[in-house]
């Protein structure tokens, strides 16, 4: 896909394949475009995907970025930050070409809302930036639902071949319903918290984590994490919050309650930079945990982190 001249700076198109063939159909001419126009290329996808991209460009994939998203887009709330803006901020000067594949079969329930608010963000996170991402979807394997909401986040949808407008794109929308109440067990062990319980806190957490399994590095990440969440409660969340903790499956499931109000849904999603202080414990947070997901409105916030047990 070739921009034209008077083409937007940021182009954002979602990329329809229903096999091996359309998809480096698809992929192929992409990055070869981009290594022609001179643009600095990175490929996120699962693994197969790669090796698909590799087999097919030979010796070109040397100057290609290759990142297994399964690893680094494990949390969709990681992808931004961690995968293409990091890309984007490498090369301030040039325009810059990325594929990014955060949504495929095996995706849990709990992962895919996070995933399409993902997808809804980049628009907010590139508006104005020279660059392009194309993001495939498998249509043989995802249901209609994912490929509605592709359309929902995506100004643009290529299908066969062909390039059309997405009659449906409102990436305001996507967000809204994405913003969802997370449900959670009755029993789940609670603790209420404020300034001076923060330790005592941190400590209920350590306990019930120990028990679930959760191994020792992974539980010095956990109250890291619960460091920053608590603060944010205590700083501007009205002062207190609610912890809660518990077991779902393989998954050790933290949430943090309070009075707060996220109002920038980018908020943890930005590389950090000085002019954006106050999003870095979200950004840390995003960056350790499996998955965050969160529920903010005008009376209150709930962001729920979960940490594999295996």
């Amino acid at each position: 896909m070739k921009a034209s001249p008077d083409a937007p700076a940021f182009v954002h198109p979602a990329l329809f394949y229903a096999d091996d063939a359309a998809y480096l159909a698809g992929a192929v001419p992409f990055i070869e475009d981009g290594l022609a126009a001179g643009e600095p290329v990175a490929v996120a996808a699962p693994e197969p995907r790669l090796d698909l991209l590799r087999a097919a460009l030979g010796e070109r994939v040397g100057r290609v970025r290759l990142i297994d998203m399964a690893r680094a887009g494990r949390n969709p709330g990681h992808i931004l930050p961690g995968v293409l803006l990091a890309h984007a901020d490498t090369h301030p000067r040039s325009r810059v070409r990325i594929i990014g594949e955060p949504v495929w079969a095996g995706r849990s329930e709990a992962e895919y809302p996070a995933c399409v608010q993902h997808e809804a963000l980049i628009n907010q996170a590139f508006a104005g930036r020279a660059a392009t991402i194309l993001c495939p979807y498998d249509t043989s394997r995802l249901s209609r639902r994912a490929l509605d909401d592709a359309r929902t986040t995506h100004p643009l949808v290529i299908e066969g071949g062909t390039t059309r407008t997405s009659r449906s794109y409102s990436p305001a929308h996507a967000l809204a319903a994405c913003n969802q109440l997370l449900p959670r067990p009755s029993a789940a062990p609670a603790f209420a918290f404020a300034a001076d319980h923060l330790a005592a806190a941190r400590a209920f957490a350590a306990g019930h984590a120990a028990a679930a399994g959760l191994t020792a590095r992974r539980q010095d990440d956990l109250a890291m994490v619960l460091g920053e969440l608590t603060a944010n409660s205590i700083i501007h969340g009205g002062g207190s919050g609610i912890l809660r903790i518990w077991v779902d499956g393989g998954l050790l499931v933290c949430e943090v309650q309070d009075r707060g109000h996220i109002d920038d849904p980018l908020a943890g999603r930005r590389p950090a930079r000085p002019e954006h202080p106050g999003s870095r414990g979200l950004l840390m947070v995003n960056a350790v945990a499996d998955l965050v997901r969160t529920h903010t409105t005008a009376a209150g916030t709930t962001t729920r982190c979960y940490f594999g047990l295996a």
